[in-house]
């Protein structure tokens, strides 16, 4: 794993409150989640919100006794006050770290004004090169492809204003075969993510890296 800021070795005081943002299946969460379910892990997952009321990343999060909410176009049709209540969310859980994985929707600046800068999004491709508006799903993996590059893999960055702008604090290389179509490259990419983004989660609960109060 590529790392951005420097190591450090400190114990950590209590476990780190995490919220999570999907959209759809959910499976970085449920990699999160089982991380966290491991003996003396150093964070937990608190709260979940989904833009789709049929995420099954919801229902897994209801399955799993983890607080959830679907909040929307369609609960709360002003982005303003859509905004408000994921932020009222995260706040009311007592959320110390967002992580974005999967959400298909931008943050509102309430949000990211309360939280930055610890607001964290796994991308399935190596960033700066293959992110910007459009860049999710297939696409990127199509895009890579079609790059001719040897390697991909996913990034954690942190959210910012625009689409896979803000600081890369993690990536994780993984090859590109020449026989690869998009399918066996997401598939390939996605196994990387539920390893990555696990690891940089409890870097930053155990003080290995800066991120906000934090050090991840």
């Amino acid at each position: 794993m590529r790392a951005g800021p420097e190591l450090e070795s400190l114990p950590f005081v209590s476990k780190l409150r995490v919220g999570v943002l999907v959209s759809h299946n959910g499976s970085n969460l449920r990699a999160l989640h089982r991380a966290a379910s491991q003996p003396e892990a150093p964070f937990e997952v608190v709260a979940v919100i989904s833009n789709n009321s049929g995420s099954p990343g919801l229902a897994y999060a209801r399955e799993n006794r983890i607080a959830t909410r679907h909040l929307s176009g369609r609960t709360h049709p002003d982005p303003e006050q859509l905004d408000s209540a994921i932020c009222a969310t995260f706040v009311g859980h007592s959320v110390e770290l967002i992580v974005t994985a999967g959400y298909m929707k931008k943050l509102g600046p309430r949000t990211r004004e309360q939280f930055a800068p610890r607001i964290l999004n796994i991308h399935p491709a190596l960033l700066p090169r293959f992110g910007g508006p459009g860049m999710h799903g297939n696409h990127v993996h199509q895009a890579v492809l079609d790059s001719g590059d040897s390697v991909s893999g996913p990034s954690v960055h942190i959210v910012e204003d625009e689409y896979d702008t803000g600081e890369v604090i993690a990536q994780l290389e993984v090859p590109v075969l020449a026989d690869d179509t998009v399918d066996t490259l997401a598939a390939r990419v996605l196994t990387a993510e539920h390893t990555l983004l696990p690891l940089v989660v409890q870097q930053i609960a155990t003080r290995q890296m800066s991120v906000g109060q934090r050090r991840l």
